[in-house]
């Protein structure tokens, strides 16, 4: 039976490459994958799925008038697996048609994306795919000024700590780091500025 994953985890946990590592791995034994994305990232382009190791692909941007199980229909109503990346930007209507995907096509979904924003509260896509996924798992990594565990995004500026703004802001390793619940309220910070060393 065909389900809907949920796969979170902060920046830097390797969301993109494991949604590049298993649609391979259906390709390799001929299964047909669809690769879809938010078409806010523009970060290398929209429609693009880019890993900071380098591997990219192009994908289906998602956008906001986006009907996602009529585009699954449209592309291949027989696909073997449906990957999301940024899925926190999804609105609960596309979840709601995730879902669809799965119990009317029965065709797995699975999304990977962020859990909360840089003020730790859920994205809406996160949100609903939290209460309507099958399957939640989180994908780890570590904090970026130690060794604990990151559950956090530090959005930064300048070298600053931003704690206000605006829940959307694309970005990378410029604009947020993954941290741990200690870092994210108390960043290191040497003459006014975030020290990026890790601690001993």
């Amino acid at each position: 039976m065909a389900q809907l994953f949920f796969r979170y985890g902060a920046m830097n946990s390797g969301k993109t490459i494991e949604i590049l590592k298993v649609a391979h791995n259906y390709e390799e034994q001929n299964k047909h994958v669809i690769i879809m994305t938010s078409g806010l990232d523009n970060r290398e382009q929209v429609g693009m799925v880019a890993s900071r190791i380098g591997m990219k692909r192009t994908a289906h941007p998602i956008f906001a008038e986006t009907n996602i199980a009529d585009l699954v229909a449209q592309i291949n109503p027989q696909a073997a697996c449906v990957l999301i990346d940024e899925a926190q930007f999804l609105l609960k209507h596309h979840v709601l048609e995730l879902a669809q995907i799965v119990d009317d096509m029965n065709i797995p979904v699975m999304a990977f994306g962020l859990k909360n924003d840089f003020q730790n509260n859920l994205f809406e896509g996160s949100k609903y795919l939290l209460l309507y996924a099958d399957k939640i798992e989180e994908m780890k990594t570590i904090c970026w000024f130690c060794a604990k565990k990151a559950i956090m995004n530090l959005r930064v500026h300048n070298d600053q700590p931003v704690y206000a703004g605006e829940q959307i802001l694309i970005g990378g390793n410029e604009s947020y780091y993954p941290v741990c619940r200690r870092h994210y309220f108390t960043p290191p910070m040497t003459d006014g500025k975030i020290n990026l060393r890790k601690e001993e």
